[in-house]
């Protein structure tokens, strides 16, 4: 039955997969693909040619309500593995019954910026991390919708790797 996607439930957040750290909200990277323009003989124009499995610099910011061991730990200059397991909500149009579905975000990402935040009674500090990201794997009940792992030559959606071929040919 064709199911509609309604809204993510809630979510939680840990470090190298065990680690809670608590109360976040998360703003995801956009992808936007490495182009160059093409033009010339043959072309009417010119056409903003994407790399094949080749993105821009990907963000991902963490905005926490108070100020924590963690949230300072994330600034460590080493790799960090992120997940955020959640639950969306979707409804069967079959049956217009109500269900929810996994979802699983995994990034792994180096501290560029942060901001500690403010000192105010009674209100949240709204300590930031921002990210880069250089892997992200993105699971809907367990199945791999998307993953791109720019130091390993990876650009997976909906099961097909569009780097694989690449990889051959590079000798990776």
């Amino acid at each position: 039955m064709k199911q509609i996607p309604d809204k993510l439930i809630n979510y939680t957040a840990y470090r190298n997969g065990s680690e809670f750290l608590g109360t976040v909200d998360v703003t995801l990277p956009s992808i936007e693909a490495l182009t160059e323009t093409m033009r010339g003989a043959g072309i009417a124009g010119e056409i903003d040619s994407p790399t094949l499995g080749h993105y821009a610099s990907m963000s991902v910011t963490l905005n926490w309500r108070t100020i924590t061991g963690q949230t300072m730990s994330l600034h460590a200059p080493v790799s960090h593995t992120l997940d955020f397991r959640g639950a969306q909500q979707v409804h069967n149009t079959g049956t217009g019954e109500m269900k929810s579905q996994g979802i699983k975000v995994t990034v792994k990402a180096l501290p560029k910026s942060g901001d500690i935040g403010k000192l105010d009674p009674g209100t949240t500090t709204d300590t930031t991390n921002e990210m880069e990201v250089t892997y992200i794997k993105i699971m809907i009940d367990g199945k791999t919708v998307l993953e791109i792992d720019k130091l390993n030559f990876k650009a997976v959606f909906n099961g097909k790797d569009y780097l694989a071929q690449v990889r051959q040919q590079l000798g990776l």
